[in-house]
């Protein structure tokens, strides 16, 4: 179970967010019973790419030992 402002981990590429497997975000607002939780993923600026709808299959808790890592949008995605 997720709470609000927890940073999680992609578990799957969301092509259409041009967002990818591994990818981190924060956990803005949970659904009631955990059916659903609303992730915004932003640019290392700080911009908003998206905020999405996610189960909880589709994301996971960001492990103490993990590095974040950087990578550059592809433009579709984020202009």
């Amino acid at each position: 179970m997720f709470n609000e402002l927890d940073m999680v981990v992609l578990t799957k590429d969301v092509a259409q967010a041009g967002l990818k497997r591994g990818d981190v975000g924060a956990v803005v607002h949970c659904y009631e019973g955990g059916e659903a939780f609303e992730v915004e993923f932003v640019t290392g600026r700080g911009d908003t790419i998206g905020v999405l709808t996610l189960e909880e299959a589709d994301i996971r808790p960001i492990g103490g030992q993990e590095v974040l890592h950087a990578r550059e949008l592809q433009q579709a995605a984020f202009g």
